[in-house]
């Protein structure tokens, strides 16, 4: 039975900076308010001539590099977005072309912030079929394009950036990834969603705005019940034990959802990566850029086991335990 391992990673996080105080200036707001309620002082803003592939093939060299590998060795890329390019085609078939990649399948994944987690899921089940060698796992947004500039509830948390791994085929099955799972429950639809843009609102209205909508208070405490469940039952489906786990990497979506996703599961601070203070939400690129970080800053080490956990609009949340 073969194995996903984890063999580069890799992550783009834009040069631009919008800080609390730039908000100020933009809504009825302070940066001791929105620092008090979300933890973020300044987020990642890709510059107005970068779209998501952009962002994504930065990445993507990154963790291709890091694996030793070239983009020919690739035999699927599995892209999680909410802000491709264009409508269509995907930003994976962009990212196939522009990497100089064979014809190989190249898939777009719609989960909201829980896209990579859902790349990551579909690139295991393809792995352990044992025809496919390596694979390309992306997330990347540009939240900062479907933000509302004038709703200071939501445009204190959104930021953009990239991140990838290359999953490869292994039979160590006590090492890569050894659960990941994923979850929907569409009663909460329009707790976080975006109204335009689709098919039944194709052009923004007084009613439907082509910008992120959210319930605030009910997304947060949804968020911190199904992370928290979700943390629960794949320990329990791995017999693996809160104290065995050496770092939680959750979505970065609000810091005080991170504080009480760790309290709940009894995970204490030093054992949980945080970027969000000065990064900001950026979706499905959330969990791996705080990967890579880590990794880069010698606090992840080969050998650690990681635990992900996600959340985001439709409701959809998960996670995944995996030993790097």
């Amino acid at each position: 039975m073969y194995n996903t391992i984890i063999s580069g990673i890799g992550s783009y996080v834009p040069e631009g900076r919008l800080t609390n105080h730039d908000l100020e200036k933009m809504v009825e707001t302070s940066d001791e308010w929105i620092i008090t309620r979300t933890g973020i002082s300044e987020r990642s803003i890709a510059a107005p001539d970068q779209a998501t592939s952009d962002l994504a093939l930065l990445a993507a060299e990154r963790a291709l590099q890091d694996a030793g590998l070239s983009a020919q060795e690739l035999d699927m890329i599995l892209v999680g977005t909410e802000t491709p390019d264009h409508p269509f085609p995907s930003v994976a078939c962009q990212l196939q072309h522009r990497l100089g990649c064979r014809s190989i399948p190249a898939i777009d994944l719609h989960m909201t912030c829980v896209g990579f987690l859902s790349a990551l899921q579909t690139a295991d089940a393809f792995i352990r079929t044992g025809n496919f060698q390596h694979i390309l796992v992306v997330g990347a947004d540009l939240l900062s394009r479907i933000t509302d500039y004038t709703d200071r509830t939501t445009c204190i948390l959104f930021s953009d950036g990239a991140g990838a791994l290359v999953v490869s085929k292994g039979e160590d099955a006590s090492s890569g990834i050894l659960h990941v799972t994923t979850h929907s429950d569409g009663e909460h639809f329009h707790s976080l969603f975006l109204p335009a843009g689709g098919s039944r609102h194709p052009s923004p209205t007084a009613d439907a705005k082509a910008k992120i909508v959210m319930d605030g208070r009910k997304i947060f405490k949804l968020a911190v019940n199904v992370m928290t469940d979700s943390v629960r039952q794949t320990l329990q489906t791995t017999g693996v034990s809160v104290e065995q786990i050496d770092w939680l990497i959750p979505h970065q979506a609000n810091q005080r959802i991170i504080n009480a996703v760790a309290e709940h599961c009894q995970l204490p601070d030093q054992k949980v990566i945080s970027t969000i203070g000065k990064l900001g939400n950026n979706s499905s690129a959330t969990i791996p850029i705080a990967f890579d970080l880590a990794k880069r800053d010698g606090r992840i080490k080969r050998g650690d086991l990681l635990l992900f956990t996600a959340f985001g609009g439709g409701l959809v949340w998960g996670s995944a335990l995996l030993r790097y």
